[in-house]
């Protein structure tokens, strides 16, 4: 692992020295140059999300699509809210908001005597091992993901924000960022959150998410792609997260799951073996039309529910269903 972190470091040299570092100084802004290093580090994650979607998933898309692509429109916008996310802009937006609230919170934990966790203290020898700590902290983290998703889908007021990412008609690997604003802000809290309780590594943290993103990405896109019966069973494909978004399957309570009390099917991130304990899995070889029941069943009035087709129209919906105006 030294090797990949070292290339990544000399990169992320490179990219801060030649753009962000003459771009703070231009601006008078010589002030956030270490944050700004940090930044540096999220932005080149990103570009390299979008090389690996650009050169390998959609590739896939065209050689082996589930559904051909009909809505050009929705795809575009899909791809500002990815840019949106993994360029490190919604990021720098919660390094000015929320960051500095839970820094601050976990500072007066720490003064009121929170002891200290790390994973990587938990066997000594064992656990310190970089490769070992990194899949601990990611099972960890993806439990953690779990519960976030089922809460998404289990609290009706985020719900009504949750469901902008359920309402894309036809899924494609620009797919996994088209969320409510104020969804990822939540979702996101709570991930840096239990990063500083378990005490992840910055450098850590950095190569979950962003292998959590790449996969969820690729989990997203229009492939007729599976992994055979065991492979399901040891990471989430596109067919597994399909039928998470399935109409009528992925967030009612009529999914064909062992667990009855449990409102859809599939919430897992990058492991099955929640939805396989908590008996939420479903498995059944099919890719069904996705999106949400009220999109395609009028109402007692004969209407459709309508999600918003711009960025900025899908962001005001939610806002209107939040308030049980829409």
């Amino acid at each position: 692992m030294d090797w990949l972190v070292q290339m990544f470091g000399e990169a992320q040299q490179r990219l801060f020295e030649g753009v962000v570092q003459p771009f703070l100084f231009n601006f008078g802004m010589a002030n956030l140059l270490e944050d700004g290093y940090t930044a540096t580090g999220w932005l080149l994650v990103g570009l390299l999300q979008i090389v690996v979607m650009v050169a390998v998933i959609v590739p896939l898309q065209r050689w082996k699509p589930v559904e051909p692509v009909v809505d050009r429109q929705a795809i575009r916008v899909d791809i500002l809210y990815t840019l949106i996310h993994r360029l490190g802009l919604f990021r720098l937006a919660l390094f000015f908001t929320i960051d500095p609230l839970w820094d601050a919170l976990m500072g007066k934990l720490h003064v009121m005597g929170l002891p200290g966790f790390h994973i990587d203290d938990l066997w000594p020898g064992v656990t310190d091992n970089a490769w070992v700590s990194l899949i601990l902290y990611l099972i960890v983290f993806d439990l953690v993901e779990y519960w976030i998703h089922g809460g998404q889908h289990g609290f009706s007021w985020w719900w009504q924000l949750h469901a902008a990412h359920h309402s894309r008609r036809q899924l494609t690997v620009w797919s996994d960022n088209r969320n409510h604003l104020l969804d990822s802000v939540i979702h996101d809290a709570i991930i840096v959150l239990v990063a500083q309780a378990i005490g992840v590594a910055p450098g850590q943290f950095v190569a979950i998410v962003a292998l959590t993103q790449l996969s969820e990405s690729f989990q997203h896109a229009n492939v007729r792609i599976w992994f055979g019966s065991l492979g399901e069973r040891l990471w989430i494909s596109p067919r597994f997260h399909r039928r998470h978004h399935a109409i009528g399957i992925g967030h009612e309570a009529q999914a064909p799951v062992r667990n009855k009390k449990i409102r859809g099917n599939n919430f897992g991130v990058l492991l099955p073996w929640w939805d396989m304990i908590f008996g939420s899995a479903n498995f059944d070889l099919r890719y069904d039309a996705t999106g949400i029941r009220d999109q395609v069943q009028p109402n007692a009035q004969g209407q459709l529910r309508d999600y918003g087709r711009g960025f900025w129209a899908q962001q005001w919906r939610a806002i209107l269903r939040l308030m049980g105006r829409a």
